[in-house]
């Protein structure tokens, strides 16, 4: 492992005594409560505040859901997703507004969710898990480090597959790194001249 991925190793650590953790027993029935069952598994909070659920998901803050943001709440553009049909995630998002976008001016207004839910309406189970929204470090240590680790894993109990393949991303991450900075150093990057302006070897 190399030395930044020791450093990311140790940042686990600390970060896995943050969160809650929490048994398949004591997860929500996403098909009854999907946004219970969310805040459970993506955030490790045991309960549902309307108010606050509306404020996590506002990633821009300015009072309003957007089809993007209700997206992003789905993890609908998570990697975990990229085979799913567009057709489905776009109806996903479509039987949000359904909902608790009344007007149909296609946002939902704080307002709107919160009379929506005091209606007993609720955020319907789209079938395509726990709405993944974090980056990667968030989302490895969330769904995999915390269940499988704690703070006595040393870096060679690190061996899971899970564990492989994200300090694997991070080995690539650095390389592409080491690489742009090679090239950006370079006055001239030979791969980015079209093929007919480049010298001619002599035969």
């Amino acid at each position: 492992m190399k030395p930044v991925l020791a450093a990311a190793a140790a940042v686990f650590f600390t970060l896995a005594s943050a969160h809650g953790s929490h048994s398949q027993e004591d997860l929500a029935n996403p098909a009854e409560d999907w946004a219970l069952y969310h805040m459970q598994e993506e955030h490790h909070i045991s309960n549902f505040d309307p108010t606050s659920f509306f404020s996590l998901h506002d990633f821009n803050n300015d009072g309003v859901w957007t089809p993007d943001e209700v997206r992003g709440l789905y993890g609908l553009d998570d990697e975990s997703l990229q085979s799913t049909p567009a057709d489905t995630k776009d109806r996903v998002v479509l039987n949000v507004f359904k909902l608790f976008d009344a007007t149909g001016s296609g946002m939902i207004t704080r307002d709107q969710w919160l009379n929506g839910i005091r209606a007993g309406k609720k955020l319907p189970d789209s079938g395509l898990g726990p709405g993944h929204h974090g980056d990667d470090e968030y989302e490895y240590e969330i769904h995999h480090f915390e269940k499988y680790h704690d703070e006595n894993t040393k870096e060679e109990d690190l061996v899971h597959p899970e564990d492989i393949e994200h300090f694997r991303k991070h080995d690539q991450m650095e390389d592409d790194a080491e690489r742009v900075l090679k090239e950006q150093r370079q006055n001239i990057v030979e791969k980015n001249i079209p093929m007919k302006f480049r010298r001619q070897q002599q035969r």
